[in-house]
């Protein structure tokens, strides 16, 4: 794309009616709820999936991370490119990107191209989630963003409890599991036409230069970190050379990077004077131990319905609606209290509290627990993500000129993903190993007692992830067993990183939300002057 030398300078949208505005988020809610119906249906299938494919834990959990650490380590570098080239574009590319890795996801015959194909549609997932945040920051000023960040909890609410429904009847229909992956396809079809029609912005056309080398040294050294977390303890041992040269390596590619994009780099992929603010400092670590404790835990879930308690993956898929439930209703409510109030840290609050209540709740459930009160306490970590992750991005948008829009805004969309890959991943190991644990200890006693024969155990002992519906009725309560109580350590080992996404909550700054999207000050409204009052009386 030819670039004309111009002036590095911001541009605001023109101010837009609410129809405007609608009409521009329907292709981006509708691309939005492309990759987040993908993500959710082909959650419920993991269990078939890894199973008919010969995986094992570690597989499992790599198919998770893979999308992960794509959508992750190119999050930054998607929000650079939203400053510098046309985002309908990019939105556009983004989606095609999500589409090409679900179909092979679709015809995958093993775990290695299952995983590739993950990658690919992560690298989509990564730009489609970075954009739709920069480009409603371009037309929706901040005090009006609560309104319409509740249309985005709503979809992604409507996606979260249609995708486990639908993924489970298609994997339980003779389709099988393939056909999740296609489930999106006709809606990112409509999802690029309505971006086509709606999506006008303007754009300055000037000089680009894109940090190729911060680029790489970034996806190299998160890569790296992740790879240690997600092998360590399987594939080598913590304290092995393999160990120590991964974390080495991953610490030096990383530091590089820094020097990279603080020294040389003329267009920096993640622009350091951007941490000189408080705000974005604390808003990113809160964002990196919610994506740990929330994507780290709760992506197990469907495994322990399905595993430890015997559900079919579309009964699997129902229960997913509990947690749903809380996460839109904290999401559209405290989005539109903040609108017509001007105040946002206390939403935040309540959110940094109720999500380690939740998990510490999920943290005592096991095989028998009652069904209703795991539905309870998912809806109680639903709350406290509803009413956090909106609003970080929130607060960190108000501190921002729209020059900085793209970069700031998926600074924080990477901190969060990468703490939820390396909660994934983290959480993964601690998984495989309770698991391998509790049965290692449990089967002495199910031999001893002739419950078992030695042939039998041979299930559990090649590697992959086992049906249990095929074990012998000892050896099936066991596995369950071994995974409710896995499961539940899960939830125990997220809480300090919810406590110290609490301790960073605490420490933001109350800003009052400017109310136009350009960079001049405006004149306040009241209730951001009340806020203003309020914060000089204290001082």
């Amino acid at each position: 794309m030819s670039e004309s030398q111009q002036p590095s300078q911001a541009i605001a949208a023109p101010e837009m009616t609410h129809r405007q505005i609608m009409e521009v988020l329907s292709g981006l809610l509708m691309a939005l709820f492309v990759a987040m119906l993908s993500s959710t249906s082909v959650a419920n299938a993991l269990p078939r999936i890894v199973t008919d494919l010969d995986g094992t834990q570690g597989g499992y959990t790599w198919i998770v991370v893979s999308s992960m650490l794509a959508m992750t380590a190119t999050t930054p570098i998607w929000g650079k490119l939203a400053d510098l080239y046309n985002k309908k574009v990019l939105v556009q590319v983004a989606l095609g990107l999500f589409i090409i890795g679900s179909a092979i996801c679709g015809l995958a015959p093993s775990m290695p191209v299952i995983i590739t194909g993950r990658v690919i549609a992560g690298l989509g997932m990564g730009g489609i989630v970075a954009l739709i945040q920069v480009i409603i920051a371009m037309i929706v000023s901040p005090r009006e963003r609560g309104r319409y960040s509740g249309y985005i909890g709503a979809v992604f609410a409507l996606a979260t409890v249609i995708g486990p429904l639908v993924g489970g009847v298609i994997v339980d229909s003779p389709v099988g599991w393939p056909g999740v992956f296609y489930v999106g396809v006709p809606f990112a079809v409509v999802a690029f036409i309505l971006l086509q029609k709606t999506l006008h912005l303007p754009h300055v056309r000037r000089e680009v230069s894109i940090d190729y080398l911060g680029a790489f040294l970034l996806v190299a050294g998160v890569s790296m970190l992740l790879i240690w977390v997600t092998l360590g303890g399987e594939s080598f041992q913590w304290t092995s050379l393999m160990s120590y040269v991964l974390v080495a390596g991953s610490l030096v590619v990383l530091a590089v990077a820094i020097l990279v994009e603080g020294r040389f780099a003329k267009e920096p992929i993640i622009p350091l004077r951007l941490f000189r603010d408080r705000t974005m400092v604390l808003s990113t670590l809160a964002s990196f131990f919610v994506g740990a404790g929330m994507f780290g835990a709760t992506v197990y879930l469907q495994q322990y319905f399905q595993t430890a308690r015997g559900m079919t993956p579309t009964h699997a898929g129902l229960m997913s609606i509990c947690m749903v439930l809380g996460l839109s209703v904290a999401g559209m409510v405290t989005g539109r209290l903040i609108s017509s109030t001007g105040r946002w840290k206390r939403y935040l609050l309540f959110g940094g509290v109720m999500l380690p209540i939740g998990l510490y709740l999920l943290s005592t459930i096991d095989e028998h627990t009652n069904l209703a009160l795991v539905g309870a306490f998912m809806a109680v970590v639903g709350l406290g993500v509803g009413a956090t992750n909106q609003n970080l991005v929130l607060a960190v948008q108000n501190n921002l000129d729209n020059k900085d829009m793209g970069a700031g805004s998926s600074v924080v969309a990477f901190f969060r993903s990468m703490g939820g890959s390396m909660g994934i991943a983290a959480l993964g190991a601690v998984l495989s190993h309770r698991v391998e644990d509790v049965i290692t200890d449990g089967i002495p006693d199910l031999v001893a007692n002739g419950q078992v024969t030695r042939d039998e155990l041979q299930s559990l002992q090649s590697g992959g992830l086992a049906d249990p519906a095929s074990m012998p009725a000892p050896m099936q309560a066991l596995y369950e067993h071994a995974f409710a109580v896995a499961t539940a350590d899960l939830f125990l080992v997220a809480i300090p990183c919810a406590l110290l996404a609490l301790v960073a909550i605490v420490g933001i700054k109350e800003v009052p939300l400017k109310t136009t999207v350009d960079d001049l000050p405006e004149e306040k409204a009241p209730a951001e002057a009340e806020i203003e009052a309020e914060g000089a009386l204290r001082t």
